[in-house]
């Protein structure tokens, strides 16, 4: 009997697939529940794996909310200072210096007890050229001991995976500023914006050369987050289209099989879909949640991998069983075998023990039921 871990490369090697592979975001419920201390009495005293054996379903990542540590390393040069400052028990600001002065970064402690950023450090076009500063001393490296470390974690749950670093784009434009002030910085200074992803991406060379020459990673995730309705079509082509294909080409080269994280609005994309340089698309999401159905999905992604395509709130208690399981039933009727069945994008962290017995309810039915291949 193959494990989750040969099914999973199968799906991705084009290999034939014995059975559905079934590997559901689960991770974060489970820690949510951990840490307001509401674990179900069925599940008490189960760890992360014996939960996931319990229910009889994959995993994909190895340091997603497995407290593995992450392969990937970053490191500053020793001419970089940055400095945390509490501001309060529930917020702090992250500084940091350069020649051309500081960039200042606020965080907040969220009712689900994580941080998120409220303030972001680059606030105006001039900031620009104090990033460029940091990411010329900014080493981003992989490490094999991290990696074989949540792979053993995994074990034949999965194929062990990671998402890569975001692209440069992404990165300007989710982690570092405003995203008012970054379409304005895109449209009055193009130059400056340009020289800045130039400097990101330079950072990012020695990563993927770290990888490659490693020899053991199979998959790899762009770890995007793509919202269609922030991005046009033109700059999608423009700036993101070409890393793409530099870089999952470059992991292509060496063996490695990528797919990409969109997660958001996808109707404005739909034509750039099967033509993107990744194996795969990770977390697509249909209606009732998405703006798109799962027909047009099937229609617009070409012979790539279907990553997901369950939408998550059909695993919450104002949608019945019925109609997550006919979701269920279609996305194995139009994609396998190119399908790693799971939710588009996790199971809601807050929702009621009900989500799980539905995780088990698909994991059940996936195990009985004998797919037909697509001719």
């Amino acid at each position: 009997m193959a494990t989750f871990r040969q099914m999973n490369y199968a799906v991705f090697a084009g290999e034939p697939v014995p059975g559905i592979l079934f590997q559901p975001r689960i991770e974060p419920w489970y820690a949510w529940h951990q840490t307001f201390n509401c674990i179900p009495d069925a599940y008490r005293g189960m760890d992360l794996r014996q939960w996931f054996d319990h229910l009889g379903v994959s995993m994909r990542y190895v340091d997603y909310y497995t407290d593995m540590p992450r392969p990937i390393i970053e490191t500053w040069g020793p001419d970089v200072t940055i400095r945390e400052q509490p501001l309060s028990p529930t917020e702090y600001i992250t500084v940091y210096e350069t020649p051309y002065g500081e960039l200042v970064q606020r965080s907040q402690l969220t009712q689900d007890k994580t941080w998120r950023t409220v303030d972001f450090p680059v606030k105006r076009q001039e900031d620009l050229k104090k990033l460029r500063w940091l990411y010329a001393r900014r080493r981003f490296s992989f490490s094999p001991e991290c990696f074989e470390q949540g792979a053993a974690f995994i074990g034949e749950r999965g194929e062990p995976q990671f998402w890569i670093t975001r692209s440069p784009y992404q990165a300007l434009a989710v982690d570092w500023m405003p995203y008012r002030q970054f379409v304005y910085a895109l449209t009055d200074a193009p130059e400056e914006v340009e020289a800045t992803l130039a400097a990101i991406d330079a950072a990012y060379d020695s990563l993927y050369e770290e990888i490659i020459s490693y020899g053991e990673v199979k998959i790899i995730n762009f770890g995007e987050n793509i919202h269609g309705h922030l991005i046009t079509r033109s700059a999608f082509k423009r700036y993101l289209l070409p890393h793409y294909e530099k870089r999952s080409n470059q992991l292509r080269e060496a063996g490695i099989f990528t797919h990409i994280h969109i997660d958001g609005a996808v109707r404005p994309l739909l034509p750039l879909l099967a033509d993107l340089p990744f194996d795969g698309l990770e977390a697509l999401t249909p209606e009732p949640q998405g703006d798109v159905t799962l027909e047009e999905i099937g229609e617009h992604i070409g012979d790539k991998i279907l990553l997901d395509g369950i939408p998550a709130v059909l695993f919450m208690e104002t949608y019945s069983r019925e109609q997550l399981m006919a979701t269920v039933e279609r996305l194995v009727e139009l994609f396998y075998p190119r399908l790693v069945l799971g939710v588009s994008d996790e199971v809601p962290e807050g929702s009621s023990v009900d989500a799980i017995e539905r995780v088990r309810m698909i994991a059940e039915w996936c195990r009985d039921h004998e797919p037909s291949v697509r001719s």
